[in-house]
């Protein structure tokens, strides 16, 4: 009878294990969506502030305003030709002083605007750094006792056995907060894969996953 009281306590232990350690999993996958999506526009606004507001941006306000006339008067010919309007001289150049007034004011405004997208940098960034904390503490709960007792692991070892539903960038950077702690080493045989693009990171991250090795120190 014992025996079979115990059965029954172990069996409800692994099950009890099993149903917490899929419920964390679930919670990391739901966390991942928000982190790669808060990194993306991470990449995006940073993108647009060089482009917008960058050393040479002043060039590139310029070179804008100059494609913009060239589409305006396409477009002004063309409902001309299509409306068979005919504008005077002066409407045309109304419209080209309306255009650059325009411009002005925005290029007048671009401290403003450079200042804005500043704060959704930071705003996105403090996204990008809560959202992956609440990873690394689910990762805590759920697989990074299994690494420390199992390494050292690759990568790619950790990504099939332990968070196969995880992307290999998420996994490396949640592993990274561990290295970040004093309790895994990480063997330097991985590009900063900090600041490339979410999709190509995953790509890059694959070609030496094998040879990306994590040994605990604890």
């Amino acid at each position: 009878m014992a025996e079979f009281l115990n059965t029954d306590i172990d069996s409800t232990i692994i099950n009890s294990n099993t149903i917490n350690s899929a419920e964390f999993y679930r919670q990391l996958r739901h966390h991942e969506q928000q982190w790669w999506l808060s990194r993306q526009r991470l990449i995006v606004l940073k993108e647009r502030q060089i482009f917008w507001f960058g050393e040479k941006s002043l060039m590139m306000w310029l070179l804008w305003q100059l494609v913009s006339y060239v589409v305006v008067a396409m477009m002004v010919m063309l409902l001309s030709k299509l409306s068979m309007l005919h504008l005077s001289l002066w409407q045309y150049i109304s419209i080209f002083a309306l255009q650059t007034l325009i411009f002005i004011v925005m290029l007048g405004l671009k401290g403003h605007l450079a200042q804005k997208i500043y704060r959704d940098i930071h705003k996105e960034e403090l996204a990008v750094e809560q959202t992956l904390n609440e990873m690394t503490i689910l990762a805590t709960d759920s697989f990074f006792d299994k690494v420390h007792r199992h390494s050292p692991l690759s990568l790619q070892r950790i990504h099939q056995q332990y968070a196969s539903h995880l992307h290999l960038i998420s996994l490396h950077h949640l592993l990274q907060q561990e290295v970040n702690k004093g309790r895994l080493a990480l063997s330097q045989h991985a590009k900063n894969t900090a600041v490339l693009p979410v999709n190509l990171a995953d790509d890059e991250l694959a070609i030496f996953a094998d040879n990306i090795f994590y040994k605990s120190l604890i």
